[in-house]
């Protein structure tokens, strides 16, 4: 599949280029101080991608190489392989002028049917004379000359440089001693070039352009929003304006990989910001794991999950909110790094906000928040308060493979109990809390036709609270006769699994549990409830000790049964 895909990608980029009208460049993939490893290698990836060629570096080093294409096909190409994985990330475009002798292909036809790493042919090769280094563009002189008009952050840009390449390890002073010219040295050496340890005007724009080749490759490029009144270097290639919503400037992706820009931008104050904190990381694009930090007039959020790495920044200043979110494809980290160093450097705060009324015509919906999905559970149930710290009882189903469980959507919780024969189980909070109402089993059995209601979040929470859900007691047992269950004539929704099955009176004489797969065949109205006798049960052997039962007592009235339902239920969210 990845060969059939290369050769579309080469073919597509043939079509797209016209022929030797513009500069050559080639994307570099690997380099090896062995002529044999380089050949295996250059084989290994020949039966993967085209295009594949190898050549001498110069110093003992030989490159393998995608190409030749015009320069802006080769970025694309290091682009679209590096986010398929195909290539390694650390991958870069150069031009012709980085390469020496040619030793993949094998030009001779004798050797390419017959050698093996092993043979004398490729030994007798690995033995040839090392080609002349690159010429240099400049003498030493004139590279000495055109190196003082650097200033002080070029100077410093250059040993930054080599220090990512590996070959620097100290200060990053912009003082061009012993060890930098030594570092000079070996980078030249490792590229081809005469080692004299100055670097010449087209080598300097060579190593630099190697280091930058992450910014390169996304197309860095300064931006100015003076609606958001926000400047800095942005992935330009990857990214185009798309709309306002306010508080955000959205910058969707171009590209396959998906890239995304929010900057952020309103008027406010701490309370404004600290709500923003919150907001953002109820978003699809801010996933649940990753650090986060809130200080008084600032906070960072970064996210990994779900195939992607987001991270946000805003700060508060003279009654302005700004900052920006980078949303960036898991797998590549090195340019992410890159990208995003680059825009908080380079962020600069100017003139003006975005208008709190920005995107007021944009399309409505309650899943989005100024255009942003908001993230979902994968899994809403409804559950009751049973104890005055905010234990809930809801039903096995709803925590069932959940990497994370919440009550009313802000509260974490973790299963204390588990009782998966009877259906229940049993959640603590992670912080106590202070209900308003707590249940209270009823004493002995239900009548048989009496009303009952459910107490649920029918819909998942959109509705913001529970509802009532009538019915009658139809039988004491289940279908089987089993006697801790109790047969309902009722018509519940999903979402109202877990609730509280509550009689006229106000107590509980039940838990709702969820339909399984193969009661489709039963009618509509049909549901099933752990019976009071079944959560205590639960309880005992758990160890959780609830309040008194309710004795028989008469009817509530309707509303006072209502606002005390409506106190005791939970919403249980499951999460991934």
């Amino acid at each position: 599949m990845h060969k059939l895909f290369a050769v579309f990608l080469i073919i597509t980029v043939s079509l797209l280029r016209p022929a030797m009208a513009q500069e050559t460049a080639w994307v570099q993939i690997e380099a090896h101080p062995s002529l044999i490893t380089a050949r295996e290698r250059a084989s290994l990836f020949s039966g993967q991608l085209a295009d594949v060629n190898g050549f001498t570096l110069g110093g003992g080093w030989y490159g393998i190489a995608l190409g030749p294409y015009t320069r802006p096909d080769a970025e694309r190409v290091l682009r679209v392989y590096r986010l398929q994985g195909q290539i390694p990330q650390d991958s870069f475009v150069v031009g012709p002028e980085d390469f020496g002798q040619q030793f993949w292909p094998v030009r001779d036809s004798a050797a390419t049917d017959t050698a093996t790493p092993a043979q004398p042919q490729l030994a007798q090769t690995e033995a040839a004379p090392e080609p002349e280094p690159i010429p240099a563009d400049e003498t030493p002189a004139q590279a000495r000359q055109s190196e003082r008009a650097l200033s002080a952050e070029e100077r410093r840009a250059l040993q930054v440089a080599l220090k990512a390449a590996g070959f620097y390890d100290a200060a990053i002073d912009g003082a061009f001693g012993r060890g930098t010219r030594a570092s000079m040295s070996d980078w030249q050496a490792a590229r081809g070039y005469e080692p004299t340890g100055v670097l010449t005007t087209r080598q300097r724009q060579a190593l630099m352009d190697e280091y930058n080749a992450p910014l390169i490759s996304v197309g860095m490029q300064y931006l100015r929003d003076d609606r958001a009144g926000i400047a800095l270097q942005m992935p330009m290639g990857e990214v185009a304006f798309a709309r306002y919503e306010s508080p955000f400037a959205h910058y969707d992706a171009t590209g396959d990989a998906g890239i995304r820009v929010l900057l952020i931008s309103q008027p406010g104050t701490q309370a404004t910001l600290f709500g923003l904190y919150d907001i953002m990381q109820t978003l699809e694009i801010v996933p649940l794991e990753g650090p986060r930090q809130r200080e008084g007039t600032s906070f960072t959020i970064e996210g990994r999950g779900k195939g992607i790495v987001s991270y946000t920044e805003a700060s508060l200043k003279g009654g302005e909110i700004k900052g920006f979110t980078l949303i960036w494809p898991q797998g590549d980290e090195e340019r992410r790094r890159r990208v995003l160093a680059e825009m908080r450097t380079s962020f600069e705060r100017t003139d003006g906000v975005l208008d709190p009324g920005a995107g007021a015509d944009a399309p409505q919906n309650v899943d989005l928040i100024s255009g942003l999905e908001v993230r979902k559970p994968k899994r809403s149930r409804s559950g009751f308060y049973i104890d005055g710290t905010g234990m809930v009882l809801t039903t096995a189903e709803a925590v069932e493979g959940c990497t994370r469980i919440t009550l009313d959507h802000d509260y974490p919780a973790q299963v204390a109990a588990l009782d998966a024969g009877r259906g229940l189980a049993v959640l603590r909070p992670e912080v106590p809390l202070a209900p308003m109402a707590v249940a209270r089993l009823r004493t002995g059995e239900p009548r048989l036709q009496s009303d009952v209601a459910v107490s649920g979040y029918s819909y998942g929470g959109v509705l913001g609270a529970p509802t009532l859900t009538f019915g009658t007691v139809a039988d004491l047992k289940g279908l089987a006769g089993e006697p801790e269950l109790t047969r309902l004539a009722m018509t519940p929704l999903p979402g109202d699994a877990g609730g509280p099955v509550l009689d006229a009176g106000g107590g509980v004489v039940g838990l709702l549990l969820p339909r399984a797969a193969d009661d489709k065949r039963l009618p509509e109205d049909v549901s099933f409830a752990a019976d009071a006798g079944a959560i205590r049960a639960v309880l005992t052997a758990a160890g959780i000790e609830i309040g008194e039962d309710l004795a028989a007592g008469g009817p509530l009235p309707p509303d006072d049964l209502s606002r005390q339902a409506l106190a005791m239920t939970v919403l249980v969210g499951c999460w991934e």
